[in-house]
């Protein structure tokens, strides 16, 4: 029986309601539900139709065996043990560039300790560094007191929804479909996220149209619009935005007075040799604005690109056109923090200063370089064509970043139960993906969507060697869901209806048998995932 918290201090009913408003589908139930089938697999082999849980859900490269690149963590280790520097055998274990950027680098921080707190802004040293990486990929000078070094973009994020947000009559343009830190943060922050909806037919296109419909729209209802995020690479989306493009919303920000927020994690993610990134740093400066012209903040992570390093936590904000007064406020966020983890500081410098031609490094990191993005655009084009081979599925070329967005016309049938059963329509499909196949994805729902339309978004970040066995899976799947949906084959779908009561459709000994069949059974399997379905009386999920 479960316990009895009503008499303690805190219930969900006193529980900030900016938290519980607060939704961040990356990491919600389909993957609750994974974790414990994972668990199920370890406990109780065979238990499941599948022998391993493969996680397409979140842009985690080494989580997925992506292996960290050498010359990064050479240094990592140096800095962060810099005593065996002078050992003897650290010149055959180690690059003579590692060491030498690990002297540089400790040089640079105050007590040559990784340990210790830095600036509040990160360390001087390293946002030089970063400042003349920038530099050297737009062609025009960046300033370091710019940079604010963070712990990921994600806090860089929190940071300005915390500046720009005063109240709910306070909006944020966002894309739609969004990636999930943003309607989380602006939601915490106490704000109105105001979506433009991105074109699926012209491949996820920014209309400036689609922007001033939506401004004009959200000023009607009293909305002060002070931002507009653009992702570009897009998440979930994968598209890459054209340079023409980018001119047209930077002249969008100034006409409107809005601050352009520009997340630029996948900067290194571009697959296909039509596409090029350009920051909108360089855009804004090669149409001759300057600092006081428009407000701009962009946003870069170790997270992502080539070097995956997820749980380093590091990354920065570059801020221009902002006055002196505000950007004390800003610099008063980064105070409260203290600073950012150094490991994640050190890792956000490397990646703007890699090895270059005649470091010792340089063959071995370029080759590093060269294998991960190869294999992740051959990956990107295998699940794409494999998406588009399946019945009433389109998937939009991936330009980009770490994701596929495929939309799914789902029959009828699969809708009305997915209603019986209190789930969206795309979470619908996505559980019985999981239980049938161990594939998680995350539901489109989650990332919001044109109203109508269902999808899921799926990484490429599996191992090379995986992706045949993801595809077959994904094939067999799917078309035994559309057969069971569209009455192309006998089959029964179980759902619980509003009073907790099991109703089986399909054949007429449905509840009969969806009860006696060992291989699911109803008043605990569906306790557990609220829908299940069978086709021809064998599990396909549940």
């Amino acid at each position: 029986m479960a316990s009895d918290y009503s008499s303690t201090p805190i219930t969900v009913d006193t529980v900030n309601p900016k938290v519980l408003k607060c939704e961040y589908a990356v990491r919600g139930e389909i993957v609750t539900l994974a974790q414990k089938l994972q668990q199920d697999l370890k406990d109780n082999p065979g238990s499941h139709p599948f022998d391993e849980i493969l996680y397409c859900n979140i842009g985690n490269p080494q989580s997925l065996a992506q292996q960290p690149i050498t010359f990064f963590r050479e240094v990592l280790a140096l800095c962060d043990h810099p005593s065996i520097l002078d050992k003897s055998e650290t010149q055959g274990l180690f690059s003579a560039d590692a060491i030498e950027r690990a002297f540089q680098i400790l040089d640079q921080i105050p007590g040559r300790a990784t340990g210790a707190y830095s600036h509040s802004q990160g360390i001087k040293g390293l946002r030089d560094t970063i400042a003349s990486g920038i530099e050297a990929r737009d062609g025009f000078p960046a300033d370091p007191n710019d940079l604010f070094l963070t712990d990921g973009a994600s806090p860089a994020v929190h940071m300005m929804m915390q500046l720009l947000i005063r109240s709910e009559n306070d909006g944020i343009l966002c894309p739609i479909p969004q990636y999930p830190l943003y309607s989380a943060s602006i939601a915490l922050h106490g704000g109105t996220l105001v979506p433009y909806y991105l074109d699926e037919q012209t491949g996820w296109g920014l209309e400036i149209s689609e922007l001033e419909n939506q401004l004009k729209t959200a000023k009607s209802k009293g909305i002060d619009v002070r931002a507009l995020v653009v992702i570009n690479p897009g998440n979930p989306t994968g598209q890459v935005l054209g340079e023409a493009n980018q001119r047209e919303i930077v002249e969008f920000c100034k006409r409107e007075g809005l601050v352009l927020l520009a997340d630029e994690v996948y900067q290194e993610n571009v697959y296909v040799p039509d596409k090029k990134f350009h920051s909108f740093k360089k855009i804004t400066r090669s149409m001759g604005y300057g600092e006081k012209d428009i407000s701009l903040v962009s946003f870069q992570s170790v997270s992502k690109g080539f070097y995956g390093e997820c749980g380093k936590r590091g990354g920065y904000m570059e801020i221009t056109g902002f006055s002196p007064e505000v950007r004390e406020q800003i610099y008063k966020l980064a105070s409260v923090n203290l600073c950012s983890n150094i490991s994640g500081q050190i890792l956000a410098s490397l990646i703007m200063s890699s090895p270059k031609v005649g470091d010792e490094s340089y063959e071995s990191f370029s080759a590093e370089k060269e294998a991960i993005l190869s294999s992740l655009a051959r990956r990107a084009k295998t699940l794409e064509d494999a998406l588009n081979s399946l019945e009433g599925v389109t998937c939009n070329r991936a330009e980009g970043a770490m994701y596929l967005f495929p939309c799914i016309n789902l029959p009828d049938k699969a809708i009305k139960a997915a209603e019986a059963a209190k789930t969206a329509p795309d979470a619908f499909y996505a559980k019985h993906l999981l239980n049938a196949t161990g594939i998680v994805v995350v539901p489109g729902s989650g990332f919001r969507q044109v109203p109508g339309t269902w999808h899921f978004r799926c990484t490429i970040l599996p191992q090379e060697e995986k992706i045949p066995a993801i595809v077959t899976r994904l094939t067999e799947f799917h078309k035994k869901f559309m057969d069971v949906f569209e009455d192309r084959s006998a089959g029964i779908v179980c759902y619980r209806d509003e009073k907790g009561e099991i109703i089986c459709e399909g054949y007429d000994e449905g509840p009969r048998f969806c009860q006696q069949s060992p291989s699911f059974s109803c008043s605990s399997r569906l306790t557990l995932m609220s829908i299940g379905w069978v086709s021809l009386g064998s599990q396909l999920a549940g």
